[in-house]
């Protein structure tokens, strides 16, 4: 009876594809800093924490707004917008999700302490919450917020029953680990996996054909290829450019790219006096340099751009000056890259007054970015070429993220998602910091122009999408003359998927199980 039944098993899932893989295996790149929804607004974490716990707001693969835990909304008037809770949501407890929980969540942000990165960009612009009933929201925003819908696809909802009280460090034991997702909580191994099982209690548009579901966190490139090759995990995100070749041509793999909406660059110390400048000798500069348009300028021509697409990305960037994604709001089409010139560079440093150049350490994360560490040493060597002698120091995220967020790197290496606007990036990375408003919360260059920052608070107040537009354009030329921050390229991802499942890349770089499925038995002959 047992192989009668085994054998009924296994005809049953030859006709159903979802039996075809009940569990199912990946490797990212970059493990979560913490399992709190709150904490740190990273898409490492993001990644993780979105597969157990839903914003109101969503966005598609290509970007656009689609209803997340929200199944409708509307905007009463300027300042007032109504979000319905969608019909049957639960959290992965069983309880029901509230309005009140949705209220937590967009208050909480505000109570976590020493974060690298806060949510409050976020929640700033809502002075007013309401639950109009169990199901209904009412948030109400100081000035007329035309990026609200934006702004909640980042603030995901907790249960308040579970989370209120509880530290940041409470969650990575699975406390507060009760989120109306896709999948719930079932063990977190800190910088080694998370394993999770499919949230019976979703009520989705779509369930996810897997059971169970492990992530596991291979930093080293070479490391989560072989996982792959050997068949440990079934997908791996951000392959790198020296095995896209060999992923391509493997019968048993399907590589997917997409450009993604991340932009990389270089913050560069704009204080009167910077940790990791110095002179020949190792002393640290009196005087920062950096604080010199024509020296960011310099560092910026002394790029080869193109030689790191071609040597270092494999082809896996595209070359930008641009902060937004081209067809975004405030990608301003005037702007193009400096051409390289090493002489040019040269000159401009002895014109400001450094003929002879200077000393820098190049910082950077060595398990956040495609080739992360591998394009730091080539941007040194091109800084070096310049006549400016550079070192580099990298180190893993979750190390370089705080001492970033604490002003302690002259030059550093990083990348952000624009979520298809550029908006987010203006508020975080370039706004004059202000921790009363939540502006200039990633701004480790410690940037400030007040020309800047009105434009751009006219923008997050303009509601035509054409004003605003030209407004961030506008905006960008400025953040461009001033050479706030060094744009690098747009981050091409790749994907590589075992044969049998199918899947389909997204502009924001996202990695998430439910996104794979199994192929149909059409597609699999």
């Amino acid at each position: 009876m047992p192989h009668l039944v085994e054998l009924a098993i296994f005809a049953a899932c030859l006709a159903a594809t979802p039996c075809v893989a009940q569990n199912f295996r990946m490797a990212m790149s970059s493990p979560p800093t913490s399992m709190d929804p709150h904490f740190q607004n990273i898409t490492s974490n993001a990644n993780v924490l979105e597969h157990m716990f839903e914003p109101l707001v969503s966005r598609d693969a290509d970007g656009k707004l689609v209803p997340a835990l929200a199944q409708s909304w509307r905007m009463v008037d300027a300042l007032n917008w109504e979000f319905t809770i969608r019909k049957g949501a639960k959290f992965s407890d069983g309880s029901d999700v509230t309005a009140e929980d949705v209220i937590h969540s967009l208050d909480r942000p505000a109570t976590i302490r020493n974060s690298p990165a806060s949510f409050t960009l976020f929640t700033k612009a809502i002075v007013g919450k309401k639950a109009v009933d169990a199901h209904t929201v009412r948030l109400t925003t100081s000035q007329p917020s035309p990026l609200l819908l934006s702004d909640l696809t980042s603030l995901l909802v907790v249960s308040k029953k579970a989370s209120e009280g509880l530290a940041s460090d409470d969650f990575a034991g699975g406390r507060g680990m009760v989120g109306s997702g896709p999948y719930r909580f079932v063990k977190f191994q800190r910088d080694d996996r998370i394993e999770m099982a499919r949230n019976e209690t979703y009520s989705g548009a779509e369930r996810s054909p897997w059971s169970t579901v492990t992530i596991r966190f291979i930093s080293n490139p070479s490391s989560r290829v072989a996982a792959l090759l050997a068949g440990d995990v079934q997908a791996i995100e951000n392959v790198p450019p020296a095995d896209v070749a060999r992923v391509r041509d493997d019968a048993n793999l399907t590589l997917v790219t997409k450009t993604s909406y991340r932009v990389v660059f270089l913050f560069a110390d704009w204080r009167d006096k910077s940790p990791f400048v110095t002179d020949r000798s190792g002393a640290v500069l009196a005087r920062n340099p950096l604080k010199d348009v024509r020296v960011r300028r310099a560092l910026s021509m002394a790029i080869n751009r193109d030689a790191i697409r071609d040597r270092v990305m494999d082809g896996l960037s595209e070359s930008t000056e641009n902060l937004a994604a081209p067809g975004s709001p405030g990608y301003n089409q005037a702007l193009v890259p400096p051409k390289f010139d090493a002489a040019g560079a040269k000159k401009l440093l002895a014109e400001a007054g450094y003929p002879s150049g200077f000393g820098l350490t190049l910082h950077g994360p060595n398990n956040r970015l495609v080739n992360d560490e591998k394009v730091a040493q080539a941007v040194a060597q091109m800084f070096t070429r310049a006549g400016v002698d550079t070192k580099v120091e990298t180190m893993p995220m979750a190390v370089f993220a705080p001492r970033g967020g604490k002003h302690e790197f002259s030059v550093a290496l990083i990348g952000w998602g624009n979520a298809n606007d550029l908006t987010n990036a203006l508020r975080a990375l370039i706004a004059c910091e202000d921790p009363a408003t939540g502006m200039g919360v990633v701004n480790w260059s410690a940037y400030c122009n007040p020309k800047v920052d009105a434009l751009l608070s006219k923008a997050l107040s303009t509601l035509d999408d054409g004003d605003r537009a030209r407004l961030l354009e506008e905006t960008a030329a400025l953040v461009s003359a001033d050479v706030a921050l060094i744009p690098l390229y747009f981050q091409v991802s790749a994907w590589a998927v075992r044969k049998g499942i199918d899947f389909s890349g997204r502009g924001d770089e996202r990695t998430y199980a439910f996104s794979f499925k199994p192929a149909s038995a059409k597609d699999r002959r």
